[in-house]
């Protein structure tokens, strides 16, 4: 259910923005976001929110694809994730540096 959820939105993303780079800011976006629950649901006793975060919310992208591939494909997916987040990096500092 996390995968089509994951799918529906980029295709929203994609179709609303129309650019690679809406692309990559909503997957780093989306990463960030589901590691930060996941940190809440570790360090934070919540009672019930803990146990909805644990069953609805997954940890991060890369446990998504590691839930739904394998072998070369997953490794195919787990590169082109660490393709974004370096183009992210690189539009992050691009624009820290602008700032300056």
């Amino acid at each position: 259910m996390d995968l089509i959820i994951l799918i529906l939105f980029i295709c929203l993303i994609l179709y609303l923005f129309r650019s690679f780079d809406a692309f990559v800011y909503f997957i780093a976006l989306v990463d960030i976001l589901l590691r930060i629950l996941t940190f809440i649901r570790e360090s934070i006793v919540l009672g019930e929110v803990n146990d909805w975060i644990a069953k609805y919310i997954p940890s991060s992208i890369k446990s998504i694809i590691d839930t739904y591939s394998t072998g070369v494909f997953n490794d195919v997916l787990s590169w082109g994730l660490v393709i974004c987040f370096i183009i992210f990096e690189y539009h992050t500092i691009r624009i820290f540096l602008k700032k300056r």
